[in-house]
């Protein structure tokens, strides 16, 4: 085992939309990046291209497959990472999944409830777990900021009862960080929680004019979609120890969509 020089970031989910771009802005900022997908034939060919786009940046990348709702898959995502580099600095808790599908919370069914609470919520406690043993066992290596960083939504405060399953993994989410940051401030491990707004990302493009018409009505006070980019610098300036004397921060990357207005 070989210890790197650069800091290592493992992001979950990377290997499209916001993850891809949180993996892609590490690399650029100076992070050897683990990146994460289901362990399928489309998920390795997916991960293969970021390894390749990642390297353009001078980074030294692996791609860890892996479903992360499976608890047992975690130990060998971790593994491999120090094998290769010997420290992990950040892990980034990306992977999520939206509700199976939208209707009455009346009519939501035990099974996609608990698939929510699995992908969402369950697989962060356990793999934050993991790698927050790692950090405190290896220490701070010459200077450099340990940080666990999850992705939650703004739907962990602002409630939509045609989904209530994913609103609850998402305030579940929520209160991850705040145990793990409150447990970790006094090891010098910062733990913040991002909430994204409405993002411009594959996923959303199939409501796309929908949220164009509320957009432009002033759903968001800043009248403008979210974008991949605004939410992997904020990602990188937690990594990077930007907020020094925070614990459990929660940030709005959200355009002012969490805002009461009227």
């Amino acid at each position: 085992m070989t210890l790197t020089t650069r800091p290592v970031a493992l992001v979950t989910g990377s290997t499209r939309g916001i993850g891809k771009q949180c993996a892609i802005e590490l690399a650029r900022q100076g992070f050897n990046v683990a990146i994460n997908g289901r362990d399928t034939p489309e998920g390795h060919i997916r991960q293969q291209e970021l390894v390749e786009l990642l390297s353009q940046y001078g980074a030294d990348a692996l791609a860890c497959p892996g479903d992360v709702a499976e608890l047992e898959h975690h130990q060998p995502i971790l593994e491999s990472i120090l094998t290769r580099w010997g420290r992990l600095d950040c892990l980034v808790n990306n992977a999520g999944t939206a509700a199976k599908q939208r209707g009455d919370m009346l009519e939501v069914t035990a099974e996609n409830y608990q698939y929510c609470l699995d992908i969402n919520a369950r697989a962060m406690f356990f793999l934050t777990q993991r790698a927050a043993n790692i950090m405190l066992q290896q220490g701070e290596i010459n200077g450099q900021h340990r940080s666990i960083v999850n992705i939650t939504s703004c739907s962990a405060s602002i409630l939509s009862v045609n989904r209530a399953e994913y609103c609850v993994s998402k305030a579940a989410a929520s209160m991850i960080t705040q145990l793990f940051a409150l447990r970790l401030a006094e090891e010098g491990i910062g733990v913040y929680e991002i909430r994204p707004g409405i993002i411009d990302t594959d996923m959303t493009r199939v409501v796309k004019p929908k949220y164009d018409r509320q957009i432009a009505d002033g759903l968001v006070p800043m009248k403008r979609w979210g974008e991949t980019q605004d939410i992997a610098q904020v990602v990188h300036s937690v990594a990077a120890g930007k907020l020094p004397f925070t614990v459990g921060q929660i940030i709005n990357v959200d355009g002012g969509l969490n805002i009461p207005h009227f």
